[in-house]
């Protein structure tokens, strides 16, 4: 089954992060099988980096470093996954079930990575509790 990753997987692969070592240690383990992503983690990745500017934890030269990174760990190792007015719709639905306190962002992850019949990896501790009640195969770093 096909991977997808979400944003907090990339960022603490581009990062120094708490888990970053998973990350890449994942990644480095799925090296022949390049995980999907969606625009949705696209938008999440730039606003975490830019994040992690205004709180100090990188300067501006070194997000323009991490996002060339980024575009190169997206040309030669992602597959993009489209997103539809459909997923949305399901996200919706996803997020009405209040019992998995789940943000709209992470909706439409577990909405994407269902439609593809992909497994999400990520390090959404939250995401990932809910993931099996709503179908969706998750594997949590």
């Amino acid at each position: 089954m096909s991977a997808y990753v979400d944003a907090s997987v990339i960022v603490a692969l581009l990062t120094p992060e708490l888990h970053s070592d998973r990350a890449e240690i994942w990644f480095n383990a799925n090296a022949d099988d390049p995980p999907s992503i969606s625009a949705w983690v696209i938008t999440e990745v730039s606003s975490a980096l830019s994040i992690k500017v205004r709180s100090g934890a990188l300067t501006p030269e070194q997000r323009a470093s991490v996002l060339a990174g980024w575009q190169h760990l997206r040309a030669a190792n992602l597959t993009m996954l489209g997103v539809t007015e459909d997923q949305f719709e399901t996200a919706a639905r996803f997020a009405d079930r209040y019992d998995l306190k789940l943000r709209a962002g992470d909706a439409l992850h577990l909405a994407i990575a269902a439609k593809a019949g992909c497994t999400l990896v990520t390090l959404d501790r939250i995401m990932a509790a809910a993931a099996p009640a709503l179908g969706v195969p998750v594997e949590l770093l």
